[in-house]
């Protein structure tokens, strides 16, 4: 994808730096010391030793799910293979991570394992790695660029997350049970809410580059390359989780301020039967264009 600056109305196209970030090494640290900025993750290990080899990088996300990252300077068939056999060592090995978490990050950090991730990040990505990728329920691919002027470029190749056009009926291949999609969640709240949340969700759904998250027994969450907000359903209401607590556009005062979480979705707001549906979005698209 091209890249222009702009200046007085004069577009200039930045071409790639060829290096990029440097070597795996370079690409792996400078993304370790910028993973919550990019990615909205946070940093447990870098080259964490296993017993069988070191994952480079290993994080929890917004949601408290398990991340396995893995990063090629080019094109190589190898890092999926690699990320699956790490991701084979953290199902196998869940307690000593959920105690890596404890000692890294506090005792208050519950760890999802809903839905634990794998992502994947080179400058491209060969078909078979493409095609392969689309029978696996937690592998992400990103692709990056970096162009003249240091400017990054970080793009989703590919995401095991339902989109707008799929069915939303899946099999938790894990579990062999129904997975927690779109109707189990909706379920879970009045009729009313479901008619409301599904006007929400639309709305949601039409901005750009948005990635839905199901397959979750707490909730539903939208995300970009990082998340923005989160359905969290109840009998007769959703709270709805955002990035930040404080907005311009929050001029009816809705807005609860949960930084003291310190981490993660930092307001909240309680969507009711009463509340203005083109409100409430506008409050997410600030969250959802605070990730852009």
């Amino acid at each position: 994808m091209p890249i222009f600056k702009i200046t007085k109305l004069k577009v200039q196209q930045l071409g790639l730096k060829q290096d990029g970030l440097g070597r795996e090494t370079e690409l792996r640290d400078f993304f370790a010391a910028n993973l919550e900025e990019i990615l909205g993750i946070r940093l447990l290990g870098t080259e964490y030793q296993t017993t069988d080899g070191r994952i480079d990088t290993l994080g929890l996300d917004e949601n408290n799910s398990p991340v396995i990252i893995e990063y090629k300077w080019k094109e190589n068939q190898d890092v999926l293979s690699q990320g699956l056999f790490y991701f084979d060592w953290l199902k196998k090995n869940k307690k000593h991570f959920e105690l890596l978490v404890e000692n890294r990050l506090g005792k208050g950090n519950v760890v999802n394992w809903d839905q634990p991730r794998v992502i994947l990040i080179a400058q491209g990505f060969n078909r078979y790695i493409k095609a392969a990728v689309q029978t696996l329920s937690n592998v992400e691919l990103k692709t990056y660029n970096v162009y003249q002027g240091d400017i990054l470029h970080l793009e989703n190749e590919y995401s095991p997350f339902p989109d707008k056009t799929v069915s939303h009926k899946k099999e938790s291949a894990d579990e062999g049970r129904a997975a927690y999609d779109l109707d189990h969640h909706l379920a879970s709240t009045s009729a009313e809410m479901r008619k409301l949340a599904s006007e929400l969700r639309e709305q949601i759904l039409q901005l750009p580059s948005v990635e839905e998250k199901l397959g979750q027994k707490g909730g539903i969450t939208y995300r970009t390359t990082k998340s923005f907000t989160r359905f969290e359903f109840r009998k007769t209401w959703i709270l709805v989780l955002l990035r930040h607590p404080k907005y311009a556009e929050d001029t009816r005062g809705l807005v609860k301020d949960v930084t003291s979480n310190g981490w993660g979705y930092l307001g909240t707001v309680k969507f009711t039967p009463e509340s203005d549906v083109n409100y409430i979005f506008a409050l997410i698209k600030a969250s959802y264009e605070s990730t852009l």
